[in-house]
């Protein structure tokens, strides 16, 4: 048993997982910490990946690859609002303070997964973070648009929508035609970047997923699919399609 253990988490993909600085309090210390559910691990541990966390640092394109060189896929978790300065907008009274720091990392570890062709997932903020460093804008208060405050209900509250999914889609392969998620977002994508395709939507028009063909596996959503234990496709899809990226990545 310990040798087939071995043998499996030898072949498993490493996947790694942005994360947050926040201040925390643990023990007698309050300082500043890389935060991360530990429903992003568990989704990926569950789906047969290894998890790795990446913390907001000092970055450069070189610095991206060099760490995506160690990995087989990326996951761009959820979190604060995007500076709206990066589409070209002046901050909305809702929107929150920006996290420069997060947005810089994450911006560049985007682009040269994409360059590289390496596997990703974009979770809620992951999805506008993607959408932004491709050239896309935001609704920077969803309730302006919908009407109502139905994505995110209250603090700490996740709402539950049914989503519709394009056809033909690698999300449509992964999840089927429709499917109720977990939602908490007071911002959606409004201007889709060039070479995204919409792959999921609301009753109401807001745009719930999209996808890069031009890459094998370039899926981000904008709900919570981590908080749903019962259904980790999406993340056995990443990690499947990490593991044919580490199978080429040896064979080079």
């Amino acid at each position: 048993m310990a040798s087939s253990d071995s043998e499996r988490l030898a072949a498993a993909p490493v996947i790694g997982i942005t994360t947050y600085l926040e201040q925390a309090q643990t023990g007698v210390w309050d300082v500043r910490a890389s935060f991360l559910p530990k429903v992003y691990i568990d989704a990926v541990t569950d789906a047969g990946g290894i998890a790795v966390l990446l913390p907001p640092q000092p970055v450069s394109p070189a610095t991206a690859r060099r760490l995506l060189d160690s990995l087989d896929g990326l996951i761009v978790s959820g979190g604060a609002d995007v500076d709206p300065a990066r589409y070209g907008q002046q901050p909305h009274a809702k929107t929150g303070a920006p996290r420069t720091d997060r947005d810089a990392w994450e911006d560049a570890l985007l682009t040269a997964a994409i360059d590289a062709e390496l596997p990703f997932l974009g979770i809620c903020r992951g999805a506008q973070m993607l959408n932004v460093a491709l050239g896309g804008t935001l609704h920077q208060h969803l309730p302006d648009v919908v009407g109502s405050e139905k994505y995110q209900p209250a603090p700490a509250e996740f709402g539950s929508e049914s989503v519709s999914v394009a056809a033909g889609t690698a999300l449509s392969a992964l999840l089927g035609d429709e499917l109720d998620v977990h939602v908490y977002h007071h911002q959606a994508l409004d201007r889709v970047a060039d070479g995204l395709i919409v792959s999921a939507r609301t009753d109401d028009g807001v745009i719930e997923a999209v996808e890069l063909p031009s890459v094998p596996f370039g899926v981000a959503v904008q709900w919570h699919p981590e908080e749903n234990a019962a259904d980790r496709r999406l993340f056995a899809g990443l990690v499947v399609a990490a593991g044919k990226y580490a199978s080429q990545k040896e064979q080079q």
